[in-house]
């Protein structure tokens, strides 16, 4: 339905004449909208992938070539390990003499012995006295300069009295620990690290004590 501009009267469709104030009536149509003077019309944006996946593909190829990089220095690092363990094998010699067991490398030679007589001489502290050696982890070895003995003893005098022994023999030890029925002595200095564990096992108290020194140093009792 259509109505004069005018005065609003109903008209009659196709007249050119307002019926009731005679006004023109102009025909409208519908007409495309055409964008303001100045204003550009919106763009139609391509499909395009989003930035998110295209960052997304990229670090998983940097974690993937990653990956593959570690895994690759794992094995030449198996590959080495390996390698290094068949020449030392390969190279190595074994000679058993009773207790004693030489071992002689690339790297340098290993002597150990299980006789708890010669760990003991090969010591270099006093033992307590009137303790028993035990064979039950008394043992000595020298590889290259560095000699190391263990000697495991054991008595029927207490952890007090056997302690006391012993802190006179190395009044200016670095570590002293007591407590209850055990007590450890730990003596560094430039020639070697001597510790004294001694601890009570049922009637009696077992001694173990360990020197690690250079091998020339190995020789001897303690002067302390």
């Amino acid at each position: 339905m259509a109505f004069c501009n005018s005065c609003g009267t109903s008209l009659a469709p196709g007249i050119r004449f307002c019926n009731k104030c005679g006004a023109p009536i102009l025909a409208s149509s519908p007409s495309p909208s055409v964008p303001a003077p100045g204003t550009l019309a919106a763009p139609v944006l391509a499909t395009s992938v989003p930035p998110a996946a295209a960052q997304g593909g990229g670090a998983l190829k940097v974690i993937l070539i990653a990956v593959g990089v570690i895994v690759l220095l794992g094995i030449l690092g198996i590959a080495s390990v390996g390698f290094f363990a068949w020449h030392v094998a390969h190279n190595a010699h074994i000679r058993h003499e009773g207790n004693n067991v030489s071992v002689e490398t690339p790297f340098g030679s290993v002597q150990t012995t299980k006789d708890p007589s010669e760990a003991a001489r090969n010591l270099g502290v006093d033992l307590y006295p009137g303790a028993e050696v035990l064979r039950d982890g008394s043992a000595s070895a020298t590889f290259g300069g560095v000699h190391t003995a263990s000697v495991n003893s054991e008595s029927t005098d207490s952890v007090d009295k056997i302690a006391a022994f012993y802190k006179a023999k190395f009044p200016n030890a670095m570590v002293t620990t007591s407590d209850s029925g055990r007590c450890t002595i730990i003596s560094n200095d430039h020639k070697s690290m001597i510790t004294v564990n001694i601890e009570a096992h049922g009637d009696k108290t077992k001694i173990m004590i360990t020197n690690v020194s250079r091998k020339s140093d190995s020789s001897g009792s303690s002067s302390n």
